[in-house]
């Protein structure tokens, strides 16, 4: 019952501001413009995995729906009331595309970690691949794996801590609540 306390004297952050919500926004959204840009920019540039500048596209494209789509109205939760149909679809709608989005990881990992290290130079005739579309492929999927990493860190010491500062010295007695 010391934890149900711990956890009761947590304060409720505040939500942030309609200034702040766009930065962040416009933060999250900035990789996947580069994505686009790249994969577009790169289209014709890797005939040894083709598929490479088209993950890059699609990928930065759903991100940008995902980011765009949590704006809406219709995602915001409200305390105390029913969730409306519109709600529902919105949150089916973003749990499909989330879906989807750890599907083409999966797929641009194969295609990407599959020929590591392509073949930079296309003037001997050999398949190939645009070196600064592939490093900007690899290293942004890698930079997924990176932050995934430091989140399980993050999360496994805030845990540790919540564990220790929760528990009294040896010989503790609690209250127990009924």
């Amino acid at each position: 019952m010391e934890n149900r306390r711990l956890l009761q004297n947590i304060p409720h952050p505040k939500k942030p501001s309609t200034p702040v919500l766009v930065i962040s926004k416009l933060i999250v959204i900035a990789l996947p413009i580069a994505q686009i840009a790249i994969g577009a920019l790169y289209l014709k540039e890797c005939p040894l995995k083709d598929y490479i500048p088209i993950y890059l596209v699609v990928w930065g494209v759903f991100s940008i729906t995902l980011s765009l789509l949590s704006c809406l109205p219709c995602t915001q939760e409200s305390e105390g009331q029913e969730q409306r149909p519109l709600s529902s679809l919105c949150t089916a709608w973003n749990s499909l595309v989330s879906i989807f989005l750890f599907c083409w990881f999966i797929a641009g990992n194969v295609w990407i970690y599959s020929i590591y290290p392509p073949n930079y130079d296309g003037s001997n005739g050999a398949p190939y691949c645009n070196k600064t579309l592939y490093l900007f492929a690899f290293w942004t999927t890698t930079l997924v794996y990176i932050l995934v990493g430091a989140a399980l860190v993050v999360c496994c010491c805030v845990l540790l801590c919540m564990c220790l500062l929760g528990r009294g010295g040896p010989g503790a007695t609690y209250d127990e609540d009924v």
